[in-house]
């Protein structure tokens, strides 16, 4: 029995995803784009997501103002509590964590959803009758997760700092107008601009993830599963190493 090279195998992989991907592309730029599908799947992403992503967001601002309080207030810096919340959670915080949430529901969603159209033949039908899966299916999920994720992240920022203004009130008469002044006051371009970026690659890597293991399922209905698995973990390692690779980049460009 042949067995190929783990090796060998990882490149094939790369091989087929980068085929996939000049796919996308291609499709992307074709005439007779799905604005139908594209907005269904928007309400999909956006809409069913946001209630988890109000809830995560409110408990990280109120659980980063609690832990931070107490070190500040030692060195006399409390009032440098809005600022410390609005750069951490817009700069890092809610990118990521809105990233890998957003990985586990959509990505498996769209893996097991593609993954089941593909063991029951349905994607097969729809090429042998002259469709363009790709630009059906693909394009309209990977460019909802790019509009929506970022979008998703925004309200997360809001959110996140409303909550550090509740924790806020527990030890400190700060009312919200000076609270958001302080806030806003402290950031600068070079935070939010990176971030939203930083999500637009998120939302693709969550889309390109979850289609690219949905079309590959083709092993039986176990591997709808398995496909919707594959999709999470792809996304989220994906979501980690592009953190790492734009932090660094804008070190770079801000401060060289």
């Amino acid at each position: 029995m042949n067995r190929q090279f783990p090796f060998a195998a990882t490149l094939e992989t790369i091989g087929d995803q980068a085929f996939f991907l000049r796919s996308f592309i291609r499709s992307t730029f074709r005439t007779g784009f799905e604005l139908n599908e594209f907005s269904r799947q928007s309400y999909f992403i956006g809409y069913r997501s946001i209630g988890i992503i109000l809830l995560t967001g409110f408990i990280l601002g109120i659980v980063l103002t609690i832990q931070s309080q107490p070190t500040l207030k030692e060195f006399g810096a409390e009032s440098f509590i809005p600022s410390m919340v609005a750069i951490s959670v817009i700069r890092e915080i809610c990118p990521v964590i809105v990233g890998l949430i957003c990985a586990g529901k959509i990505a498996s969603g769209i893996g097991a959803e593609l993954g089941s159209m593909k063991v029951t033949e349905q994607i097969d039908a729809m090429e042998v009758s002259g469709a363009n899966a790709v630009q059906f299916l693909v394009v309209p999920r990977i460019l909802a997760c790019m509009l929506m994720i970022p979008v998703l992240t925004i309200v997360a920022d809001a959110v996140a700092i409303f909550g550090g203004f509740i924790a806020t009130t527990f030890y400190s008469d700060m009312t919200f107008k000076l609270y958001f002044l302080k806030a806003t006051s402290s950031l600068r371009f070079s935070d939010i601009v990176p971030a939203i970026i930083k999500t637009i690659l998120f939302g693709f890597a969550i889309g390109f993830s979850g289609c690219w293991n949905g079309f590959n399922a083709i092993h039986g209905t176990e591997s709808v599963g398995r496909a919707a698995n594959k999709a999470v973990v792809t996304a989220s390692v994906a979501i980690i190493v592009l953190d790492a690779i734009v932090v660094q980049f804008t070190k770079w460009i801000v401060y060289s």
